[in-house]
């Protein structure tokens, strides 16, 4: 099966419970709806949800209900207990362990190949595309957009910038934000700032992996909370692991650049130009007025 492995487990945290999401579609839909309509147009015929065990009744009667019988969906619970049996979380800790930490959440239920995207950024049409055919040729592929294409109106976004143009030499994180005709960066480790040009190519977190990565993120779990285990603000993140193994020369990753655009709510302001967009692909044919 052709599998898309979802991270929705933050919407619990951001939302209180999937009743009080705000729809952007004219019928309710939330982004991720169109996310799953675009994954199953573009072949992938099974949904992995991470979700927090707390919102599962709210998340299966919303959209849970609106895909039975037409992709096949499970669920997996991350949750902060949910550690290698050589740990036990600290029990004043709050923030979820990461990105990371929700692929291992997943280990029993992934069995090969598969995308990974988060539930509520819209990737677009032609993103789905790409990730299906490096998970149909088994590919490890971080989707590659053009940094303008994901700016925000509102204010600065952080994105991994993509090191490299075919082959990914590594993923560097950075505050960014639109200064005239350039992006100006700041990294987060601290270096000094810098101009690029609006093609620079940054992840959204949308990637193929194969089943090699999996257990690699899933088996180096331990090593993060080794050094991290009392530290109640870390997190265990893909594109760190992928960064980490790739300068080792461990693991090999395409890119695979898309024109698509972006969208999501940095800041509350940006969610009428997400109302906005999704009606302008409406009206031109890309989605139905109705998705389920």
């Amino acid at each position: 099966m052709y599998t898309l492995v979802i991270m929705a487990a933050g919407l619990g945290s951001r939302f209180g419970s999937l009743k009080q999401m705000e729809p952007f579609g004219p019928n309710g839909e939330f982004i991720i709806d169109y996310s799953i309509y675009d994954a199953i147009r573009a072949g992938f015929d099974r949904v992995v949800f991470i979700i927090r065990k707390d919102f599962y009744d709210d998340f299966k009667n919303t959209i849970g209900k609106r895909l039975e019988g037409k992709i096949k969906v499970e669920y997996a619970f991350q949750e902060l207990d949910d550690l290698p049996n050589s740990y036990t979380f600290p029990l004043e800790r709050v923030k979820p362990w990461g990105t990371g930490a929700a692929i291992y959440s997943a280990r029993n239920i992934i069995n090969g190949s598969f995308a990974l995207i988060n539930a509520d950024d819209f990737y677009g049409v032609e993103a789905f595309k790409e990730l299906f055919d490096g998970v149909k040729n088994n590919e490890n592929m971080v989707l590659g957009y053009k940094a303008y294409n994901t700016m925000s109106k509102n204010g600065s976004v952080k994105r991994g910038m993509l090191l490299g143009d075919n082959k990914l030499k590594g993923i560097k994180e950075c505050k960014m934000e639109v200064c005239g005709d350039m992006i100006l960066s700041s990294p987060l480790d601290g270096s000094d700032s810098f101009k690029t040009s609006f093609d620079t190519l940054v992840s959204m977190n949308a990637f193929a992996l194969t089943k090699e990565v999996l257990d690699i993120i899933v088996n180096n779990f331990s090593i993060f909370l080794k050094d991290n285990i009392d530290n109640l603000n870390s997190e265990y993140l893909v594109p760190d692991v992928i960064n980490h193994e790739v300068s080792l020369g461990n693991l090999s990753f395409n890119i695979r650049k898309t024109n698509s655009k972006w969208h999501g709510v940095t800041y509350k302001e940006d969610k009428e130009e997400v109302i906005k967009a999704i009606d302008n692909y409406i009206k031109e044919g890309i989605y139905p007025n109705k998705l389920f």
